[in-house]
């Protein structure tokens, strides 16, 4: 069983979410509590990846078209902390 740890701020960007992307992010929790993500990477809707540039060490999942949800996996405690929930922008910075 993994534990899902979630930054404060995460609470309230999940009010500003559709209802469709947090339905979508409970379910992506109860995955990854029953197991981890090796779970998520064998769902090909998730999109689950490994992020590159500031965000080297964290993954990413698809919720929907619009919204990721970013996390950072630590194996030494076995729990996800999740930092972001958030619209994901496909312009280049």
């Amino acid at each position: 069983m993994w534990e899902i740890y979630e930054h404060r701020r995460v609470s309230k960007q999940l009010n500003s979410l559709p209802a469709d992307a947090l339905k979508k992010y409970e379910k992506w929790k109860d995955i990854v509590t029953i197991s981890g993500p090796p779970g998520l990477r064998k769902i090909k809707g998730l999109h689950d990846k490994s992020l590159s540039g500031e965000w080297k060490g964290h993954r990413s999942s698809r919720l929907n078209q619009q919204y990721r949800v970013i996390y950072q996996v630590n194996k030494d405690k076995v729990f996800i902390q999740v930092v972001n929930v958030t619209p994901h922008d496909y312009r280049r910075k």
